[in-house]
């Protein structure tokens, strides 16, 4: 789908006109020079994968825009031809009895955070890079020397500004690029998933640093993955699919969309994982050496339909099966519930609800846990177990064994969505 209402006004920051980007993929894997030359002469030596089809849209002056889709949506591709690392695909074309061309408008100057380690030379000392990737992004030396403590400071990096860079962990490495970019004074700022690396203090300092932004009426563009992220900072968004736009417009419908249009894929990507993993433990069995263990996780409804995505509010039932190799006293049954940040988020287990589980021979074990969750929207793992003794006799424990989505229409933030009511008196 591509926005066709593609406004002409001096408050626009960015406009994408019919933007398609292909790149060739050779067959043959090329090592020298020769064979990057004698390849040019080959026909069908490789084949074209369309990162970008026909994509527009625009986004306006001051405003909060985000990107999202899955790996390979076109998503990163998208930025940096905003950026003018990768040249759109050059082809003319009449569109309505007129000879039109696609392109990119850009109003204003940009910087970007696209990927750890661009601009960067990892044999030069911090400070140097901290010159050198301003240097980059348009900033003259007196720019530089009157904001090189903020940029360090704000990095927290004070005592290693003077190492090599490629003595840097990745995370130190996204807190100086990050705070070069921000303190760039661009009136656009590129995104491409910068809290996907770095502590989470820093992560938190990089939204508040976002509020800042919106306030000075700078113009971002962030791509990724947390949809969380993108309802809470974002007035507006853009759902990529196979290089296409499928949804536009604001950023909660957009998240919804994103969470809609996974469901079939996630329940097919699901069941293919229970059955592999069936196939796994079947092979792994050892009666000699295990007492108990996790076989297999399910998810069902109320009705017991096997699934994967449910709304909020609706009873989920998970479905545990634990092979028993010896006969054991009372064992302790458990799950715990992860969200996508790794917080646990709910734990139980038959000890906890004084569930007395008695003498359990060799054989197979179901064991249903029943819960009506208020789980805010998102993907949560689940890690079964199976313990004795207070848990501290484990016989297995199983991480991030399965997965499920919560998914609803209300805007909502946090761990849990408690159904509520607003009175006004």
């Amino acid at each position: 789908m591509t926005n066709k209402n593609l406004t002409k006004n001096s408050e626009i920051a960015i406009s994408v006109k019919n933007v398609s980007k292909t790149f060739r993929i050779p067959h043959e894997k090329i090592t020298s020079v020769k064979g990057a030359v004698t390849s040019l002469f080959k026909s069908g030596g490789y084949e074209e994968f369309k990162a970008l089809d026909d994509v527009s849209f625009e986004v306006k002056k001051g405003e909060f825009f985000g990107i999202i889709g899955r790996n390979g949506s076109g998503k990163s591709t998208l930025l940096k031809i905003l950026a003018g690392i990768y040249q759109a695909d050059s082809i003319k074309y009449a569109k309505s009895g007129a000879e039109q061309f696609h392109g990119v408008k850009v109003n204003g100057m940009i910087s970007p955070f696209l990927e750890l380690g661009i601009g960067f030379n990892p044999e030069l000392s911090g400070r140097d890079n901290v010159y050198l990737n301003a240097t980059v992004l348009g900033m003259t030396k007196k720019q530089i020397d009157a904001k090189f403590d903020d940029i360090v400071k704000f990095s927290e990096l004070e005592r290693f500004i003077d190492q090599k860079l490629k003595n840097y962990s990745s995370g130190m490495q996204v807190r100086l690029a990050f705070s070069v970019s921000i303190h760039a004074n661009r009136d656009i700022l590129l995104m491409d998933e910068v809290l996907a690396v770095g502590d989470t203090n820093f992560q938190s300092k990089c939204l508040e640093e976002f509020n800042k932004y919106r306030e000075m009426g700078r113009t971002v563009i962030i791509v990724t993955h947390d949809i969380s992220v993108v309802e809470r900072y974002c007035s507006r968004a853009m759902l990529l699919r196979n290089g296409k736009i499928v949804k536009f417009g604001k950023a909660d419908e957009v998240a919804n969309e994103y969470l809609l249009n996974n469901m079939i894929d996630e329940e097919k990507r699901t069941l293919e994982i229970l059955n592999n993993k069936k196939e796994e433990q079947d092979r792994d069995i050892s009666k000699k050496n295990k007492i108990a263990e996790v076989k297999k996780i399910s998810f069902m409804d109320i009705k017991e339909s096997i699934k994967s995505t449910f709304k909020g509010g609706e009873i989920i039932k998970i479905s545990v099966v634990y092979n028993i190799f010896r006969e054991i006293n009372n064992p302790i049954y458990g799950i715990t519930i992860l969200n996508d940040r790794k917080d646990r988020v709910f734990v139980t287990n038959t000890e906890r609800k004084n569930i007395l589980t008695g003498a359990v021979k060799e054989g197979t074990v179901e064991v249903i846990f029943s819960i009506k969750n208020y789980l805010a929207k998102g993907r949560y793992t689940v890690s079964p177990a199976i313990a004795n003794d207070g848990g501290k006799i484990m016989y297995d424990w199983k991480d991030d064994f399965g997965s499920f989505v919560i998914f609803s229409r209300e805007i909502t933030s946090g761990i849990v969505n408690f159904n509520h009511e607003i009175i006004i008196k």
